[in-house]
């Protein structure tokens, strides 16, 4: 597979993709709240050689995301200006590095679709627990490039997924009961605050 495919295979860009049902409510929020906090981080809009975006399992092709899911992303400073929502099509799996999803269930429907996405793709909230675990300093410097220490903790954390387990079956879940509400936000902004802090090496500003 060519550095064009799938990122994990090499290459220098690493592309992190959120997935949710509609692709216009939870997956929107975590996309661009992961954007914001990786931009705070570097200090710089998030480009380059790190792609972040979003899709549905039942996407809503072309529409805007939930006023609601605009205004918890507000909250936060997050831009939600240009959003579309897409449906999950196998391009967008082959060429994620890594997968983070809401559910449980969406995880199985990504890895259902092949394209060895298994070792790839987490729940968010698992992702995050098991980044938690990690030791930053396992990882490889930034100087290596962003892709490079970003793809050795997606390793790290899959080879602990076994070992590692959720303390309840909902423990790794964001259902969509919750939705757009102020809560959702401060769920996946929770969650993903480790996640970008593994990927930076740099803490949050308090």
């Amino acid at each position: 597979m060519s550095p064009e495919g799938r990122g994990i295979a090499g290459g220098s860009t690493f592309r992190i993709l959120h997935v949710s049902t509609g692709n216009v409510c939870r997956s929107p929020i975590t996309e661009r709240l992961t954007r914001h906090a990786l931009s705070h981080r570097l200090g710089g809009p998030v480009g380059g050689d790190l792609i972040v975006e979003s899709a549905g399992t039942w996407g809503h092709e072309g529409a805007p995301m939930e006023a609601n899911a605009a205004a918890v992303l507000a909250d936060f400073g997050a831009d939600a200006s240009g959003f579309t929502g897409r449906e999950l099509l196998d391009e967008h799996v082959i060429r994620a590095d890594l997968v983070l999803t809401a559910t449980r269930d969406h995880r199985a429907q990504v890895i259902s679709m092949g394209h060895s996405a298994g070792l790839r793709t987490f729940t968010l909230k698992e992702f995050t627990r098991l980044v938690r675990a990690i030791d930053p300093a396992t990882l490889p410097p930034l100087d290596d490039g962003m892709a490079e220490r970003a793809r050795a903790l997606v390793r790290a954390a899959a080879a602990l997924r076994g070992w590692l387990l959720a303390p309840s079956p909902d423990a790794d879940e964001v259902y969509d009961a919750e939705r757009c509400e102020e809560r959702v936000g401060k769920v996946f902004n929770q969650a993903l605050d480790p996640v970008v802090t593994a990927l930076t090496g740099v803490t949050a500003h308090r």
